[in-house]
């Protein structure tokens, strides 16, 4: 599995606004704050909303500490995505957030 830190990740977004960060905490999780720019889908509802992830993009996966993020990794390569893991999630992450509205 492909993995980056959350500070390269912090720094690969400074330099490129339209990276695709997809967070798979639950709802109440990221009402605390998410990484700008990241699109919300709960781990368990990635599977139903899979036209919702453009399989000809890179994706960085984010969660807490790394652990589910992990999980959708698998999945998702498993079914022909290029993903990889934010190791040790938000709780590693240093850098702005922005609070979650709904869309």
């Amino acid at each position: 599995m492909k993995e980056i830190t959350a500070k390269e990740l912090a720094e690969k977004l400074k330099m490129n606004k339209n990276l695709s960060i997809i967070d798979v905490r639950e709802d109440d999780e990221v009402a605390l704050g998410k990484i700008p720019g990241a699109k919300h889908i709960p781990l368990g509802e990635i599977p139903e909303r899979l036209n919702e992830i453009d399989k000809n993009k890179h994706h960085y996966m984010v969660c807490r500490s790394g652990g589910r993020s992990g999980n959708a990794c698998a999945f998702l390569s498993n079914q022909g995505y290029d993903v990889s893991n934010m190791q040790g999630g938000m709780l590693d992450w240093e850098d702005k957030v922005e609070k979650y509205e709904d869309k």
